[in-house]
């Protein structure tokens, strides 16, 4: 069987396999990670996670020497976002240096969604990214428009409150922070209006924050919509095309 198609795709009962191993490697090796941290382990179960961690890091450089050796281009694989990822998640190892960077093979799980490539999520990834494209403008303007309504809220929460709470809103950059968290409608409650201006304020700011938590949803929303209609229509056409350019059979009767 073909080690590139074992390695890179899923389309077969082996790649499907050695996607599924590394996967539970990684959870290993997150778990290890994690019960290492807990205080007062007795020498024993140390000892067996340090074995945990030497197969673990043994196994992804095999995992990482193969995917080298199947990459069509090398330098492009080892300089890629996975396989920087792939290459820090063994390299603290070997090297020593008295830093635990173990914790960084969680961005592993990202590679569940290139590896595994199931149709569903793949198409769905690819619409989003149509869809975000379709409203850039749009998103790009509304951004815009809440940092100047967060610069606004700050200003205005400050002219109210000042007074009253000159330690909490002493400037218009301490304000920016009741202003993130109301206008996200956070609320985290370490700082708010004790004036009536303030609070009517306040009111006013929260109703525009679940327009602001509104909005960008309906227009990512609409353009699914519209990636999803357009698709629609033109898979009966690409299917009309193809049946086209298949060979008329002509049957000829003796």
């Amino acid at each position: 069987m073909n080690l590139k198609r074992v390695v890179e795709d899923s389309d077969t009962t082996a790649g499907r396999l050695f996607d599924l191993g590394v996967q539970v490697l990684v959870l290993i090796s997150l778990i290890s990670f994690s019960i290492e941290t807990l205080p007062d382990l007795p020498p024993s179960v140390r000892t067996w996670l340090r074995c945990v961690e030497v197969a673990t890091v043994g196994l992804f450089t095999i995992e990482y020497a193969l995917r080298l050796m199947v990459a069509t281009r090398k330098f492009s694989f080892v300089f890629s976002f996975f396989g920087l990822v792939d290459l820090v998640a063994i390299v603290p190892f070997y090297l020593s240096l008295g830093m635990d960077l173990r914790s960084i093979r969680v961005v592993r799980f990202l590679r569940i969604f290139r590896i595994l490539k199931l149709a569903r999520y793949s198409r769905a990834i690819e619409r989003f990214r149509e869809a975000i494209a379709i409203v850039r403008e749009e998103l790009v303007l509304f951004s815009v428009a809440t940092m100047v309504l967060l610069y606004v809220s700050a200003v205005g929460i400050y002219f109210f409150e000042r007074d009253a709470q000159p330690e909490l809103f002493a400037s218009i950059f301490h304000s920016l922070w009741w202003a993130l968290a109301t206008l996200t409608t956070v609320g985290y409650g370490d700082v708010y209006p004790v004036t009536l201006g303030g609070r009517l304020f306040t009111f006013v700011i929260l109703v525009v924050g679940l327009g602001i938590i509104a909005v960008p949803t309906g227009i990512i929303a609409s353009a699914l919509s519209k990636v999803r209609e357009r698709e629609s229509t033109s898979r009966p056409a690409a299917q009309q095309s193809a049946a086209a350019d298949e060979p008329q059979r002509v049957s000829i009767d003796p």
